[in-house]
């Protein structure tokens, strides 16, 4: 196996509102940042993750191309989920040996429509969907199911949203205040918020990591795992492909000095930490998290790259950092880095 880093990250200031620019100025930003942090203007290997969904739009992602560059041509690929799994993508292409660099970027404006009619539409078309549950729905029978104490949610909420407040580019949000359910026994401030926003990742194999970096985040394990689509196949108190992921990476083989976790809804950061087996003392989502900001398609991609900044910048030595898809935790991915 190669030994891989991540060299560069970079990210927008995020918005809880459509500021007007398009998705290719939305994502030039980050991508003139890690160019030039690494010095790099072409990459061996290229990869994104969005949703035309969001966009409302066929292929969107060819015209995110447009911040990028593809002239001469270059090697891309894309994948319609969170951009975390655009790196496990280009980790793999780094594998094969034949090139030495990668760029991932993820994007995505939930301003534009109704994140909650949106998502729904990943659901099953046949058994869940007609069900006319979208996906906070779901997340209220999560929360009822993992039975989690009122001033735990609400002290989850108080620091992610107090953390996010010291990140220039997360969300000024308020202190949580008592509020009516959303869906019960959530309320609004358990969710997520709307944001738009972008983020980019460079990565680099070996010697060229070094020479771009003088702290890379190595690598040290990656995987994810997927479970039944189905909520009534699987305990929803517990995150079964979560925990595979994280052996599977060798979150337990060492210590983690923080941990940046893909919790969408307050109650998920309890399973996730479960699931992970984090050790006290380790720091979660002190970037404030999704809680405190949520560009959907790039929020995983952003746990990764604020996992890996703590070691770019040296204020960690071991870091963790956990992306999601599909509905109640579905769908997995656990990387682990170390300096």
């Amino acid at each position: 196996m190669r030994d891989i880093a991540v060299v560069a990250f970079a990210q927008t200031r995020h918005s809880a509102v459509d500021e007007g620019p398009s998705e290719p100025e939305l994502i030039l930003p980050a991508l003139d940042e890690v160019r030039a942090k690494t010095g790099l203007r072409r990459f061996g290997f290229t990869c994104s993750g969005s949703c035309d969904y969001l966009a409302g739009a066929p292929f969107s992602f060819v015209s995110a191309l447009d911040a990028l560059g593809a002239w001469p041509p270059i090697s891309e690929s894309h994948v319609e989920m969170d951009a975390a799994w655009a790196l496990y993508e280009a980790w793999v292409r780094l594998q094969h040996g034949d090139v030495d660099s990668a760029l991932v970027y993820g994007f995505g404006k939930s301003s534009q429509g109704d994140l909650r009619e949106i998502m729904t539409l990943q659901l099953d078309p046949y058994y869940l969907a007609p069900l006319g549950l979208d996906q906070v729905s779901f997340a209220a029978l999560q929360a009822r199911a993992v039975g989690a104490d009122r001033a735990a949610l609400d002290e989850i909420v108080r620091r992610s949203r107090r953390d996010g407040r010291a990140n220039p580019h997360a969300l000024d949000l308020p202190d949580p205040e008592g509020e009516e359910p959303e869906v019960d026994p959530l309320r609004p401030y358990d969710i997520a918020p709307i944001t738009d926003g972008a983020a980019a990742v460079v990565l680099a194999a070996g010697d060229l990591a070094r020479e771009l970096c003088e702290n890379p985040a190595w690598i040290r394990g990656i995987a994810h795992r997927i479970e039944p689509h189905y909520l009534g196949m699987r305990n929803l108190a517990r995150s079964t492909s979560a925990a595979d992921a994280a052996r599977a990476a060798g979150v337990g083989k060492g210590h983690v000095d923080v941990a940046e976790l893909h919790a969408q809804f307050s109650h998920e950061e309890i399973i996730l930490r479960e699931a992970l087996e984090l050790p006290e003392g380790t720091a979660v989502n002190p970037s404030g998290g999704p809680l405190a900001a949520n560009p959907v398609m790039a929020t995983g991609l952003i746990r990764i790259g604020e996992a890996a900044q703590r070691i770019l910048d040296g204020t960690a030595g071991r870091t963790v950092a956990h992306a999601a898809s599909g509905p109640c935790l579905q769908h997995n991915l656990v990387t682990v880095m170390e300096a």
